[in-house]
């Protein structure tokens, strides 16, 4: 699957919250939209990367942008995650195989240690009101990447 880029529409395809009940990007329609895919949860960049979104979470909201955070880690999975961590950026699953990370290329190849193994290839996408893409940052670098996607929201 190619790389999903600005200009593309966001597929309308539903995720999973961590209470099982269903989330669709077309849901957040009329504001804008921040999905970040990491590969799972309680790892040590993703929980940064979670962490740093959730204490951006009122800033973000501010801007009129929603956040989702997305892996493949099932839903059961998040709810942990979340009470762990106390994360506020609400996270959803994204477990089918032809989901939207499938669709919008972030699930692909990936090599650590020598060994090639299929996963989540860490990505944002920031969205406008409309559901149309606006930005995609992949491979992100953890490090400043929630305050880079909070000053391109309030920039959009």
């Amino acid at each position: 699957m190619a790389l999903a880029k600005a200009g593309d529409k966001l597929p309308p395809i539903a995720l999973t919250r961590p209470d099982g009940t269903a989330v669709c990007p077309a849901d957040f329609t009329g504001q804008k939209l921040v999905l970040f895919f990491y590969p799972k949860d309680d790892t040590p960049g993703c929980t940064t990367e979670n962490k740093d979104f959730s204490a951006l979470a009122a800033d973000f909201a501010k801007a009129g942008t929603a956040l989702l955070g997305i892996s493949k880690d099932p839903p059961a999975r998040h709810a942990k995650f979340i009470a762990k961590y106390d994360l506020t950026a609400p996270l959803a699953s994204d477990a089918a195989e032809g989901g939207l990370s499938d669709a919008l290329g972030f699930w692909g190849e990936k090599q650590n240690y020598g060994r090639t193994y299929m996963g989540m290839i860490r990505s944002t996408v920031l969205v406008d009101a409309q559901g149309t893409i606006a930005r995609v940052w992949s491979p992100v670098k953890v490090k400043g990447h929630a305050e880079d996607v909070l000053a391109a929201a309030r920039a959009l």
